[in-house]
């Protein structure tokens, strides 16, 4: 029979037992009450040690507050590594300068390559056209080389009976001769003809500026001069002795600037040299060829 002072269990819903929260209270049909025994309790209950998941929750929580109010680290230094997409290609400012001074001397070597390319294209482009001209001048031309010969040289200045030096002058008569049948030829100023003697130079001067038709004859007188001329005393005896036996030996090279030249049309420059060898009998005005004998080398181009 109930006990009067009992007081009854309170049924407010919000009015719940309470429990540790250590403790881990489970329901059971099987226990009276809907709850289980001390005992069963004390066998259940998971070790000490362990910690509910709220109580996890407040601990990370207490250790994220933790770390937001720790100190800086100390000042050295570190190294932070960054993905590579994130990196900016722009120099710092102490770079800044050196980097646009890189940048313009590249850009000025492009340029300068550039040019070169440029340049070189447009020579070898000259060039093929040069040479495509020369080649259909040769062909419907075909230019001939002119001929020369020696007519005449008288001599004066040289004294072989003294050891003083001698200052020879010669004065040479020259036969030109233009073989070509359609190409006249035009002999530039800043021509150079020289005389030797046993490979001795005895004088030189300059071959006369003229235009000579095609098919034409024209004759020339080039003075050559020498100026204190020591010989050697064998080089004098040679010539005493050339010339007792009337056959004193000369080599008289010429070099010319020349152009050919078709109805208004004139060709470049090119270069003439023409190698003769003469014989006179004796070394005074009145002397006599007695032998000449011209080669004229090819032509060159330029």
């Amino acid at each position: 029979m109930a006990d009067n002072n009992t007081q009854p269990w309170p049924r407010n819903k919000n009015i719940r037992p309470s429990v540790d929260s250590n403790d881990t209270i489970q329901r059971s049909p099987r226990s009276s009450g809907g709850f289980t025994t001390d005992k069963d309790i004390g066998s259940r209950r998971p070790p000490r040690h362990h910690q509910s998941v709220d109580s996890v929750d407040s601990t990370s929580s207490l250790y994220s507050i933790d770390s937001r109010r720790s100190k800086p680290p100390p000042p050295g230094t570190y190294h932070v590594q960054l993905p590579k997409e994130q990196i900016y290609r722009v120099p710092p400012p102490e770079n800044a300068h050196r980097y646009e001074y890189l940048s313009r001397q590249k850009h000025n070597r492009s340029a300068c390559r550039r040019c070169c390319c440029y340049s070189f294209a447009t020579l070898l482009v000259l060039l093929l056209l040069a040479a495509l001209v020369v080649g259909v001048f040769f062909l419907v031309c075909r230019p001939h080389k002119p001929r020369f010969s020696v007519s005449g040289v008288s001599v004066a200045g040289i004294n072989l009976t003294s050891p003083s030096p001698i200052s020879p002058v010669f004065n040479i008569k020259v036969r030109c001769k233009n073989v070509n049948g359609k190409l006249g030829l035009i002999y530039e100023k800043g021509s150079a003809v020289e005389i030797f003697h046993e490979g001795i130079k005895l004088g030189d001067g300059e071959f006369a500026a003229f235009e000579q038709p095609a098919e034409n004859v024209t004759m020339t007188v080039t003075k050559l001069r020498g100026s204190r001329i020591q010989l050697k005393s064998s080089s004098r005896k040679d010539l005493v002795e050339s010339q007792k036996r009337r056959k004193v030996l000369f080599d008289v090279r010429v070099k010319a600037p020349i152009k050919f030249r078709v109805g208004v049309v004139t060709t470049w420059t090119m270069g003439l040299t023409v190698d003769c060898k003469i014989t006179v009998d004796k070394l005074t005005s009145s002397a006599t060829v007695i032998t000449e004998d011209c080669v004229t080398q090819d032509i060159s181009l330029l």
